[in-house]
């Protein structure tokens, strides 16, 4: 039997007063980096893609979120950004595009914002690093599932009875709650289409 904590400070893994397993559903958006935007390649000339034209290098690493509970659910993700290049004989700035985009279960696009992290490579130096972040709203009344679905998830189950082996994670309304409630702050470098099959293709 598996008991929900869908709210409070349980603690997972904890084993509760009917015997059941503590599993916590946060209903904060979580942060991720979605597949082949985490890095970029320029390259110099651009429109080449020999090793050998390849300008910087650069990825997104210690994505980190935090959620503000309140009205609504607040998500503020920071990351850096390590980058690397290939003629480190001047001094050079390279800006590089990247993108927040609030996506509710798992492909629909609600919102989507673009931003900018600037590297500053000194005379000398092959690498550089920043700090960047985003953030995002999200309205606790869409993001939090509603009191019969979590009745049904949270009920108790005894052995022997007629539901007590149905999963209340695999019923149709409850799936389709979970997915509903669900959202995602997704980060990752704002790639031209280019850029994007390079990555998807190398």
């Amino acid at each position: 039997m598996l008991a929900l904590a869908l709210a409070g400070c349980s603690r997972r893994g904890e084993i509760d007063a009917s015997g059941g397993i503590v599993a916590v559903r946060s209903a904060c958006p979580t942060a991720a980096v979605p597949a082949y935007t985490g890095d970029i390649t320029l390259f110099n000339p651009a429109q080449s893609r020999d090793a050998s034209a390849i300008d910087v290098v650069a990825d997104i690493t210690n994505l980190r979120s935090t959620c503000s509970d309140g009205a609504q659910f607040y998500t503020e993700a920071s990351f850096t950004v390590n980058a690397r290049r290939s003629d480190a004989s001047v001094a050079r700035q390279v800006t590089l595009p990247y993108f927040s985009a609030v996506v509710r279960g798992g492909n629909s696009v609600v919102a989507k914002r673009v931003g900018q992290v600037t590297l500053n490579f000194a005379v000398g130096e092959y690498r550089a690093s920043a700090q960047a972040k985003a953030g995002s709203y999200v309205d606790k009344a869409s993001a939090t599932l509603p009191a019969d679905i979590q009745a049904k998830i949270t009920q108790k189950r005894k052995a022997g009875d007629a539901d007590a082996a149905i999963d209340p994670f695999a019923q149709p309304e409850v799936k389709a709650a979970l997915q509903r409630t669900s959202f995602e702050l997704l980060v990752g470098f704002n790639l031209t289409q280019d850029q994007l099959q390079y990555n998807a293709t190398r």
